[in-house]
């Protein structure tokens, strides 16, 4: 299965034998089976660009890869590492930019793997120096449009990282207003925004430990 964000609605991409063991609700989910034409992709991009009425669309076929190679070829996929840092009293490392609380992530340099932008980028954007990488916690996709408004759909890589260190430097340049540590339950509990495929990473480490 693919969740990939749009407008932050989800699009998921599954396969027919998954459908059957997932439990979807039934109100406001359009579900589809995709027969193989990129355009109907393209229709159910537009819908959920434009605000759409459904909290998810899902299409299936029985062939999940094929489905999903016929997504990400209608766009050019930038690739990016995250990190999800923990300290030594469990805290997370929240940054502030845009409006939105987010974790430190950003684009692979040339000949770089994901470990590697992953733990480079909350170095830069964060100040830490110290870090202990542990595991890959899952794969997110989001779609966005660049400045010549065309569509990217962006494929991030996170991984769990611990760090002994305390003092954090945001990056002001890349945006970054503030860089918190802050308890998880106190995070969810605030009503602080964030996008959902940050969600979805929070609750997959919540999962995992």
């Amino acid at each position: 299965m693919y969740k990939i964000y749009i407008n932050e609605t989800p699009l998921i991409l599954i396969s027919n034998e998954e459908l059957i063991n997932e439990v979807y609700p039934r109100e406001n989910v359009l579900q589809i089976a995709y027969a193989g034409k990129k355009k109907t992709i393209l229709n159910y991009i537009d819908n959920l660009e434009k605000d759409s009425k459904y909290e998810a669309i899902i299409l299936h076929h029985a062939n999940l890869e094929l489905l999903f190679n016929d997504f990400i070829s209608l766009f050019r996929v930038v690739k990016a590492g995250g990190g999800l840092v923990t300290n030594e009293k469990d805290e997370i490392l929240f940054i502030f930019r845009r409006g939105f609380w987010d974790l430190p992530k950003g684009k692979l340099d040339p000949g770089e793997d994901y470990k590697t932008a992953a733990v480079r980028e909350v170095k830069e954007e964060c100040g830490l120096n110290n870090l202990e990488r542990k595991k890959k916690l899952l794969t997110t996709y989001h779609v966005f449009k660049n400045k010549n408004k065309n569509r990217v759909l962006k494929k991030t890589k996170w991984f769990h990282m611990l760090t002994t260190d305390s003092q954090l430097v945001p990056q002001t340049e890349e945006d970054i207003e503030e860089a918190r540590w802050r308890d998880l339950g106190e995070f969810l509990a605030s009503g602080d925004v964030c996008y959902n495929n940050i969600n979805d990473v929070l609750f997959t480490y919540f999962k995992k430990v």
